[in-house]
């Protein structure tokens, strides 16, 4: 596949989207600041997370929690976000390095994982994320097709973040909320203390 810019020194971003399948159409940006959670909710103040896409994608940008050692976490809602609680089957590993190369890591993370859990998802290996003035999560939630009416809502997650004992954590998660109802919101959080600061952008892919 040829990259193919559009005249300017650098390519452009829209059409190298849709080179991969689609492009990325911004929705709604929420900044965190000192909050317990941030939500995204479809027909409130204005995001869109129905039938318009049939892909969504959350981007994580300088995710910093208050308290140390905790994890960034999601779930879903099929009732406008009245209850977080869908049914989750997923699966978690993640790879390790420390920043004085003492010592790496990559292995699945059982403690992670849900089996038809109703519970929060953790978007990295559990209980890792540092407070440091320096750290921080970035990376990306992709959900598929939120408003079908018949199947399953598949989602996969890439993240990467300063863990509090200064390692390099990278997380690959996979999963899928079970119910044929549309998933119409989607709220995150830590599962201890607040999201202190960071940004959570929503596109669709056209």
């Amino acid at each position: 596949m040829a990259l193919i810019s559009n005249g300017s020194t650098i390519f452009d971003a829209g059409a190298m989207a849709s080179g991969f399948g689609g492009s990325m159409v911004f929705i709604k940006k929420l900044t965190a600041s000192s909050s317990a959670t941030l939500s995204f909710v479809d027909g409130s103040d204005g995001v869109v997370l129905d039938d318009t896409y049939k892909e969504y994608v959350f981007t994580f940008k300088n995710i910093h929690p208050q308290t140390d050692a905790v994890q960034f976490e999601f779930n879903l809602s099929t009732d406008a976000g009245s209850n977080y609680n869908v049914a989750k089957t997923t699966t978690l590993f993640r790879a390790g390095h420390y920043e004085n190369d003492s010592s790496t890591a990559f292995s699945y993370s059982t403690s992670g994982d849900l089996a038809q859990g109703t519970g929060f998802q953790r978007l990295e290996e559990g209980n890792s994320m540092g407070n440091d003035a320096d750290q921080c999560l970035g990376g990306t939630l992709t959900l598929f097709n939120p408003a079908s009416t018949t199947f399953v809502k598949h989602f996969i997650a890439r993240t990467n973040n300063a863990h509090w004992i200064d390692v390099s954590t990278d997380g690959f998660l996979a999963g899928y909320g079970n119910t044929t109802s549309a998933v119409d919101a989607i709220q995150f959080k830590m599962s201890s203390g607040n999201i202190d600061a960071g940004d959570i952008c929503l596109y669709g892919i056209a």
